[in-house]
């Protein structure tokens, strides 16, 4: 089992000092990853639900601040040396897929190979009127073809594509990424389109679980890998090449829902139990929520799931 967490993108922890901090602390305790959310503005009125939340919450506060994702892992690339970047997830359709191409590949060649894309088809109907994306209606298929085209650029040394969304040629496209074919591509999402997309496109399906909204509970979850594995073998894809890669939060050992122990809180051994739990099905990355407002709490949290749980 591999582990990753995020990284802040609002708030006073969402600066210079802390991101460095703590972004230098997840390598030194061994985490294999950090992850950031993609939001580049929020609506002052919205009608969009959040998908993993059972009310109106959504991931910003008040003010809608957010660093923008792929400038804030670049950012972090160059003060570590080892761990590795993910956006997750990175809404395909908001950038315009030649530069979203050659801004992933940068950070790839920058930071020596360590790019993990994560990739999603995005909720917020409202962002993608503003950025003037295309339907946010035919937002699948949109990133069905920009992932196409993503690795048609990242590996062709003549790149041309004729889709619906996308049409490339006449293109020199250098630097390639260092890693090869492509840095990997985890595909987020819920849905069965989701795990059908994370098997056609991707190397890992990439969802998020043990919250109100998506308890993704094992039997849901072995479901839903066996679903996977079916749409594999009826692409004639080799199931073993297609892994998972889930989120989950943290909770506080003193976190109680009233519903009875929630996975991924407790003492140490309960954690570690559903850890092996998700290991046994087939989960070989999780990444844990442990931001907040508090950098300090945000240290103690990550030292105290890898000195307490991960070791």
């Amino acid at each position: 089992m591999k582990f990753g967490f995020y990284l802040p993108s609002h708030g006073e922890t969402a600066r210079r000092r802390p991101l460095i901090e703590i972004a230098q602390t997840g390598e030194r305790l061994g985490y294999d990853s950090m992850v950031v959310g993609d939001h580049i503005m929020a609506p002052r009125v919205s009608n969009s639900s959040y998908p993993y939340s059972v009310g109106s919450e959504v991931p910003w506060d008040e003010s809608g601040e957010h660093l923008e994702q792929l400038t804030e892992l670049t950012f972090v690339a160059a003060v570590t040396e080892r761990i590795r970047l993910v956006p997750s997830v990175m809404i395909v359709p908001h950038r315009n897929p030649l530069l979203a191409a050659k801004i992933l590949a940068t950070m790839d060649v920058l930071s020596e190979g360590r790019l993990t894309l994560g990739v999603g088809v995005g909720w917020l109907e409202e962002e993608f009127e503003a950025l003037d994306t295309p339907p946010f209606a035919d937002r699948g298929a949109v990133t069905n073809e920009y992932i196409e085209a993503f690795k048609e650029l990242w590996t062709s040394d003549n790149p041309t594509y004729d889709g619906k969304f996308v049409k490339l040629s006449n293109i020199e496209f250098t630097p390639k990424p260092v890693q090869k074919p492509h840095p990997p591509i985890w595909v987020g999402g819920q849905s069965r389109p989701a795990i059908r997309r994370a098997v056609e496109h991707g190397n890992a399906w990439h969802p998020v679980g043990a919250t109100p909204a998506t308890p993704l509970e094992p039997e849901k979850l072995a479901s839903d890998i066996e679903y996977m594995h079916a749409h594999a073998d009826r692409i004639g894809r080799d199931p073993s090449e297609v892994g998972v890669a889930m989120k989950a939060p943290l909770y506080d050992t003193e976190s109680d829902s009233g519903r009875g122990r929630r996975r991924f809180s407790g003492q140490p051994e309960q954690i570690a139990e559903d850890i092996q739990t998700y290991s046994d099905l087939g989960v070989s990355n999780l990444i844990f929520d442990v931001r907040g407002s508090d950098l300090s709490r945000i240290l103690e949290r990550m030292a105290w799931l890898s000195e307490e749980v991960m070791s």
